[in-house]
């Protein structure tokens, strides 16, 4: 709609020279008037004249009716004025010719705003806290990152995708001295990040009723950062046993990263940044801790070093931010975390915008929105959540009993059921806008009926069926005479799809492709169920109908793929 939208900006703008002579508009300027009507009754384009009037000196209804009268062209079957309104209703055939067109000569980048090249793009997400379950509070970071990182490698970035553990701190003091008075190696080596964290909840539990556990915790922290041998072992095998948990689950949703450079990577790099900070005039001193003030910009002060001198997330942030423009030179540096931390991220950047880094404005914090259990909050530490593994293992299950029922005879049963399975919790998450706080029941999570990722896959497989039937017929170099509601309504969805990958790059929303890939979905079925395909009788009409199905199949196919789903082609 992108093309049909310009092209009708064009001919407005040269309409509106011609008639109201003393003012003139840009074509950019009426192309971001135009909407697209709540009704399809009403057309398929229209321009609110109420917007055009006062520049144009001319009542809105005035201005809907001179142009109406003045314009005409091949792109139209109708242009009206209604109340101030100036609708259009577009010609189908010349329509579904140029949208089949340019899905063909595209190919599978059909859609890619094509803005990334020769810029790199670094993501940082998913980041679990070592020795801690992967769980669906983790959900969010993870799929929104992975997406944004696919989205914005079909717009032509280099994108570097790192996870930056969350291997340092107390807790590790806390693992230790759990491992130590209630471990064994044997019974470790055997659960584990499940015995970890059972050590880890113990440790909690045992602390409130000792709380001489949390000196020993930060002693044997310490003695950690002072790089003692014997606890530096320890906790190279807490995120080795971590990372081996950690994989089994990124392979599952496909994802690959970059850099596995947590926060350890960056305790070296840390005292120059706080050379910069001190270099700057920028530190004070605040009860004995070194902060940057910032009641300027209305936040509270950064702190950058404790009282006894050691640093804190801001400080490693800083220093990471700094190495990553160092070695990657990046365009954005985004950062996908909870709506939590939003403070923190509005603090480290400011700092870095006084230590006179004038690339600080291309670091982006995307957050999202809380996620709760049946109402409950998520504490590892209590032991109130789902892990990630759990929950998939029991959508495959459900997929796989479900497919053993329909299609008993399906080969490669298990790789679809894990494809749907975990499509199925992926693309709940998903559905939702990412500020929305999500109170997760496991029942929604799991459910294959209505606007679910299985209706979306079962879509996609049952447009790879019927172009396995027309066995290679299907091509986009078609000139359609006439179309139906149902043929055009599918290309109008195909037409959006380039806005919806540019809206969703610019809004970092990928709820924006599932949403679409739901409307792609709705238009593919109603066109399926009321317009013979593979029967058709009249050849032209049959061609014009495999080319409709080749053109959802690639873009419901990328749709899905920009949202990290998988597209079994049978289920």
């Amino acid at each position: 709609m992108l093309k049909f939208k310009s092209q009708t900006a064009a001919l407005i703008s040269d309409a509106v020279a011609a008639a109201f002579p003393a003012a003139a508009l840009q074509t950019e300027e009426i192309n971001a008037m135009l909407e697209y009507p709540p009704d399809a009754s009403m057309g398929d384009l229209a321009l609110p004249c109420f917007k055009l009037s006062r520049t144009l000196r001319s009542s809105p209804v005035k201005i809907a009716d001179t142009l109406a009268e003045s314009l005409s062209s091949p792109l139209f079957s109708e242009v009206s004025a209604v109340n101030g309104y100036l609708n259009f209703r577009m010609n189908g055939a010349a329509f579904a010719s140029r949208v089949l067109a340019d899905i063909g000569a595209d190919g599978d980048l059909y859609g890619s705003p094509k803005c990334g090249e020769g810029k790199t793009v670094v993501l940082d997400y998913s980041s679990p806290n070592v020795a801690k379950p992967f769980h669906i509070g983790h959900l969010g970071t993870t799929v929104i990152g992975h997406s944004l990182k696919l989205l914005h490698e079909f717009a032509g970035y280099k994108c570097i995708g790192i996870n930056h553990l969350g291997d340092w701190g107390t807790q590790f003091g806390k693992l230790i001295v759990a491992y130590r008075l209630w471990g064994s190696k044997d019974e470790v080596e055997a659960g584990e990040i499940d015995a970890l964290v059972a050590l880890y909840v113990r440790f909690h539990a045992e602390a409130e009723k000792d709380a001489s556990l949390n000196d020993r915790a930060r002693a044997e922290f310490a003695k950690l950062e002072a790089h003692d041998e014997e606890n530096i072992a320890l906790w190279r095998w807490f995120v080795e046993i971590s990372l081996r948990e950690y994989k089994k689950t990124y392979a599952q949703l496909a994802i690959e990263f970059d850099s596995y450079n947590g926060e350890s990577f960056y305790t070296d790099k840390m005292p120059a940044q706080i050379a910069r900070i001190r270099e700057k005039n920028l530190l004070t001193i605040d009860d004995g801790a070194s902060v940057v003030n910032l009641e300027e910009w209305n936040m509270p002060p950064c702190l950058i070093l404790k009282r006894d001198g050691s640093t804190l997330y801001p400080t490693r942030d800083i220093a990471a931010a700094v190495y990553r423009k160092e070695n990657y030179d990046f365009a954005k540096c985004i950062y996908v975390t909870s709506a939590g931390q939003s403070l923190h991220f509005a603090q480290w950047f400011k700092v870095l915008e006084l230590m006179g880094d004038e690339w600080a404005k291309d670091l982006v914090h995307v957050p999202y929105g809380t996620v709760s259990i049946n109402g409950e909050k998520l504490a590892t530490r209590t032991g109130n959540v789902v892990l990630l593994k759990d929950l998939f293992a029991q959508a495959i299950e459900k997929a796989r009993a479900i497919t053993e029922e329909k299609n008993p005879a399906l080969k490669g049963r298990e790789d679809i059921a894990e494809a749907v399975g975990v499509g199925a919790i992926v693309f709940h998450y998903l559905s939702n806008n990412r500020m929305r706080d999500i109170n997760f029941v496991l029942e929604d999570a799991l459910s294959f009926e209505g606007n679910t990722g299985p209706y979306a896959q079962y879509t996609y497989a049952r447009s790879c069926s019927i172009l396995e039937k027309a066995n290679g017929e299907a091509s986009f170099d078609v000139a359609p005479e006439s179309t139906n509601e149902d043929e055009l309504a599918l290309t109008k969805v195909l037409a959006l799809f380039p806005e919806r990958v540019a809206a969703a790059i610019e809004e970092y929303e990928p709820s924006i492709i599932t949403r679409y890939a739901l409307d792609l979905c709705a238009a593919f079925n109603r066109f399926y169920h009321n317009c013979q395909i593979l029967s058709a009788e009249d050849p032209k009409v049959r061609a014009y109908r495999l080319a409709l199905v080749k053109a959802a199949n690639q873009v419901l196919g990328r749709a899905l793929s920009l949202i990290c789903m998988k597209k079994p082609e049978k289920i």
